[in-house]
């Protein structure tokens, strides 16, 4: 009796919390104290040199801030404020109309680079709307900085309320500066290859350095279409799993990111006083480097850098025609589509509030309908004493 009254405690305490299912046991990893301190040691080395790369990047951000800064400083002192008001006043209109007509151009492009992102992630946005959220947020973004902050909230504000979720959005914006980077790396490399001696007057190499360079960027973007080629790629950023766009997408990509940097570059090239004299291709790759280095510095807009290298680098243009040049590519290409973007926001947020009231005074009409066909009674005193206007 004993036995019979310990087996059935038994069948209970095993089984009987869990409705007739067996409680299994999970295996338990104990881990010695030798293993948990070289954990410990991996997790701390990691966070070290993290620190460390932050560190040098900051370094090199500011050398970089700081010597553009002194050029800048050297070629603006060198130029009288009545010479760049006459090198600004000598640029034609049809200078000005033709950098307009690139600069449309080329946000039209950075558009195309968010339609590939919702192609690539599988989702059916209208275009009104991938339109509207990507030239706001390269507009702010190319103008303050900090891309991933601005550029990041404006698509997350407008996006969201197409239903993208916050994930969706950040794998958008990844995708969306990788096609960035595949424009500017690929016209970079095209430009050592079959520009190598007119490059070289710019950065004093042999010709043959960049043609090797130039080829090593080229192959390395082939390298990178024939990998994704072979089957789907994922990558993991920062906790979530992103699918690389294949073959197809990635061709889009670089042709996109071509047209937009080419049109971007020939807004500055066209209102060069003596554009005539400088290989277009060379100036392209030479602007694409400047925007590189600009957005290394951390600098909004890359302002400062990007005119410094600019001013180095193209030595056929008299410096106060050059930065007269520069400081309308400013407002051209940074001030007037970041004027252009706040008025769509601010026009935008505006039609969505009118949009609500009258969705909500629709529905308070169609209610007030309901309940009068419920209460005739109700209808019957509103309508009899209501104020005659």
């Amino acid at each position: 009796m004993d036995q019979g009254y310990l087996g059935h405690n038994t069948e209970q305490e095993s089984g009987g919390s869990l409705s007739g299912f067996t409680r299994k046991a999970k295996p338990v990893t104990l881990i010695s104290g030798q293993e948990h301190a070289h954990i410990q040691y991996d997790h701390t080395a990691r966070a070290r040199v993290r620190s460390i790369t932050q560190i040098l990047a900051a370094v090199f951000s500011l050398v970089i801030a700081a010597f553009s800064i002194y050029i800048l400083a050297r070629a603006v002192s060198s130029v009288s404020l009545s010479a760049l008001r006459q090198a600004i006043a000598a640029t034609g209109a049809d200078q000005i109309a033709e950098a307009a007509l690139l600069t449309v151009v080329s946000y039209l492009a950075l558009t195309g680079y968010d339609g590939l992102a919702l192609r690539q992630l599988r989702l059916r946005v209208p275009y009104k709307t991938t339109a509207l959220a990507s030239f706001t947020s390269y507009a702010i973004s190319f103008t303050l900085g900090f891309p991933l902050i601005t550029a990041g909230t404006v698509r997350y504000w407008i996006y969201s309320q197409a239903g993208l979720t916050a994930s969706k959005v950040a794998s958008l914006t990844v995708i969306a500066g990788v096609t960035l980077w595949f424009g500017m790396v690929f016209v970079i490399g095209a430009g050592l290859t079959f520009h190598a001696s007119a490059i070289s007057m710019i950065n004093h190499l042999y010709s043959f350095f960049n043609v090797l360079i130039g080829m090593i960027v080229l192959g390395a973007i082939l390298a990178y279409l024939v990998w994704v080629t072979i089957r789907r790629r994922h990558i993991n950023i920062k906790g979530f799993r992103l699918e690389l766009p294949g073959p197809s997408l990635t061709v889009g990509q670089i042709i996109l990111g071509v047209i937009d940097q080419s049109a971007a570059a020939g807004a500055l090239y066209v209102l060069l006083p003596n554009h005539a004299q400088l290989d277009f291709f060379t100036f392209a790759a030479t602007y694409v480097f400047a925007c590189i280095l600009g957005v290394a510095s951390n600098a909004p807009g890359g302002i400062g850098v990007f005119e410094a290298v600019m001013l180095k680098a193209v030595p056929v243009v008299p410096e106060g025609a050059l930065l007269a040049s520069l400081v309308l590519f400013r407002v051209i290409y940074y001030l007037v589509p970041f004027l252009f973007a706040l008025a769509f926001l601010g026009a935008h947020e505006s039609f969505r509030h009118w949009t609500s009231l009258r969705e909500a005074m629709r529905r308070s009409e169609e209610e007030t309908v309901l309940e009068d066909e419920i209460n005739p009674l109700r209808r019957w005193y509103r309508e009899t004493w209501r104020p005659k206007e």
